[in-house]
């Protein structure tokens, strides 16, 4: 990989998350999530969600754009008590590395 392809996929990570959210199902936790995410003007950029047995799981990656990384964390905490879920959002880059085979 050339270096300036390799700068500009580094740069393309540093500005995108990953976000998990896990807890009971429930009416509007997408929607919540989403509207959280488009107030910031952050865009989804993959989504996938299931439930498993009554368990609400959801992964998305996003691209933080103008969004501001704590601010957004910030309200995803306050969002996560309001909703009774679980949610983390972490910098793309350090959740590839945690999980990096």
């Amino acid at each position: 990989m050339a270096e300036n392809d390799m700068a500009t996929t580094n740069a393309a990570t540093e500005s995108r998350a990953i976000i998990t959210v896990l807890g009971g199902d429930r009416p509007g936790i997408v929607a919540a999530v989403a509207g959280a995410l488009s107030e910031r003007n952050a865009n989804i950029l993959d989504i996938s969600q299931t439930i498993l047995q009554g368990t609400f799981t959801m992964t998305m990656l996003v691209d933080l754009g103008p969004a501001d990384f704590s601010d957004l964390k910030a309200c995803l905490d306050e969002l996560s008590a309001t909703l009774g879920v679980q949610i983390m959002m972490q910098r793309e880059e350090v959740f590839r590395y945690m999980y990096r085979l």
